[in-house]
């Protein structure tokens, strides 16, 4: 009998260590969270990562470790607790981290983007390309692309709001922009129809499973691998997986097309595919692809729309009216519309959009990490191999960091004599990340986000919905339609647009149309 004690005690004993151990040892120095044997502290953490964690760290400090089944995850939760790891650190945070779902299943066939990429020479050369393609000189050579497309939008929805009568949902216009965006830099080739384009509602709907799959908190069989011994998660992947191929492949035979004929447009890949001497070979091509047309809609759409939301509200008035008047002073001779492609001339737009980026940080938990050297943080050595979460969304919110964090104020980013000013220094925002491997778009989704802002601004007066239900939810968290994506998913909402100047309008919406008549 006391043989089979020890017996059962040893296999009790290997069995809890099996369903306790961790990919990195518990990090001693640095405060842990308890959890539960085989789940550590998935169950606590919920549909809501970003909430859970910034309650965390009122009662276990800004930095943590926590047992994410078999993953020990380190989160960082506040501005400055971000700043040193993430900038100070950048060097040693370089890489990513692997995860069943979306590495292992969804990228089986394209690859994966320059955003998912652990590091190595591949993704050096990927991230150098896109950076090179992305930068401010870069950008600005792309304005007359951001000129159609926001045209295009603001044209569709003065249309389809007839004229102003009627309310309307802006989702869908603003997909579209950025989408467009996207494949007109990395193709030379838009979706030209209107908001129904089958085309257009396939990308936009597959991109957003795409983005569940490789959410941090929605795929449980990521962190606890008895899990992936069902299916049913794998096969939505699979399925996912292929639908995405069909249009990417689509897409690029499009180009391949297009050069053939010699009808191709200046473009990304283009230029690639033509370059006897490029660097990148056909499996790192595909990675840019699949980088720019998911890249596009991850951030832009989601801060344009909650924008437009919070201006229409009855709070966003106040801060309409005087984005306005600021854009008239501005533009006294009624030239905003053309201006704003050549120029950033309204701090008010430029710290209203900071602001958006901020309050709506439509990535709450960014993507993760993998360190690649050991890291001293306050007398405790976090070992190479370690996966780092920010929580971008507690840092945003971070009372010590930003005065008033819930409240929305364009005005922290002025400066002026109520301190605000120390939010505009250095890094203003984790809208698009921080470090070594921050979005590389994020002078592209600046612009985008500036001229898309003034534009609507000079053309409507957006109005809140006259029926309190179709209001648009304004809470950061609240307002994701779907709690345990990577990047947020708004409501559904519709909102007035009440044209200022109709015949000036039109005569701007004109002169864009036959501007970009040649893209």
């Amino acid at each position: 009998m006391y043989a089979v004690g020890v017996a059962i005690l040893a296999i009790a004993f290997y069995i809890y260590h099996y369903v306790t151990r961790t990919d990195v040892p518990r990090i001693k120095g640095l405060p842990e969270v308890p959890g539960v044997p085989l789940f550590g502290s998935l169950i606590e953490l919920g549909n809501n990562h970003a909430k859970v964690a910034q309650r965390w760290a009122e009662k276990y400090g800004p930095v943590f470790q926590v047992r994410m089944g078999n993953r020990r995850i380190v989160f960082a939760n506040t501005f400055d607790s971000v700043k040193e790891l993430w900038i100070n650190n950048q060097s040693a945070l370089i890489s990513r981290p692997m995860l069943h779902t979306f590495h292992t299943v969804v990228s089986s066939s394209q690859g994966f983007t320059i955003g998912t990429s652990p590091w190595d020479e591949s993704c050096k050369r990927r991230r150098k390309a896109a950076a090179t393609a992305l930068n401010k000189p870069a950008v600005q050579s792309y304005m007359p692309i951001i000129d159609l497309e926001s045209m295009s939008s603001i044209r569709d929805l003065l249309v389809d709001s007839n004229y102003g009568a009627d309310e309307i949902d802006p989702n869908l216009y603003f997909q579209r922009f950025a989408l467009n965006t996207s494949l007109t830099l990395n193709y030379g080739i838009r979706i030209d129809g209107n908001v129904h384009d089958e085309l257009l509602r396939e990308i936009v709907h597959v991109e957003r499973e795409v983005s569940n799959f490789r959410s941090t908190s929605n795929n449980w069989q990521d962190y606890v691998a008895l899990l992936r011994l069902w299916p049913s998660q794998n096969k939505r992947a699979a399925e996912y997986r292929v639908r995405r191929d069909k249009y990417m492949t689509k897409l690029l035979e499009m180009l391949k097309e297009n050069i053939a004929n010699g009808t191709d447009k200046p473009c990304i890949t283009g230029n690639v595919l033509k370059d006897p001497e490029a660097k990148l070979n056909e499996a790192e091509l595909k990675s840019i692809c699949l980088t720019m047309v998911s890249a596009g809609l991850d951030t832009v759409p989601g801060n344009l729309i909650m924008g437009i939301g919070y201006l229409a509200s009855p709070a966003g008035q106040h801060i309409q009216a005087k984005a306005y008047a600021e854009i008239m002073k501005a533009y006294p001779d009624g030239d905003a519309w053309m201006r704003c492609l050549v120029e950033e001339k309204v701090p008010y737009v430029t710290a209203l959009v900071k602001e958006v980026l901020r309050f709506w940080t439509v990535i709450p938990i960014c993507l993760p990490r993998r360190s690649v050297k050991d890291i001293a943080y306050r007398g405790a050595t976090i070992p190479a191999g370690t996966t780092f979460y920010m929580n971008a969304y507690a840092a945003d919110y971070d009372a010590s960091h930003f005065k008033d964090p819930h409240a929305f104020l364009p005005e922290r980013y002025l400066g002026g004599p109520d301190g605000a000013a120390a939010a505009a220094e250095g890094t203003p925002h984790y809208g698009y990340g921080a470090g070594s491997r921050m979005c590389a778009g994020s002078h592209l989704a600046n612009r985008e986000l500036y001229t898309a802002f003034l534009r609507l601004i000079v053309a409507f007066e957006m109005v809140p919905s006259e029926n309190p239900a179709q209001r648009p939810v304004l809470d950061a968290l609240e307002a994701n339609a779907l709690p345990t994506s990577l990047t947020m998913e708004p409501k559904k909402f519709t909102c007035g647009f009440r044209v200022r100047d109709r015949d000036a309008l039109e005569r701007w919406l004109a002169e864009s149309e036959e501007r970009t008549s040649y893209l």
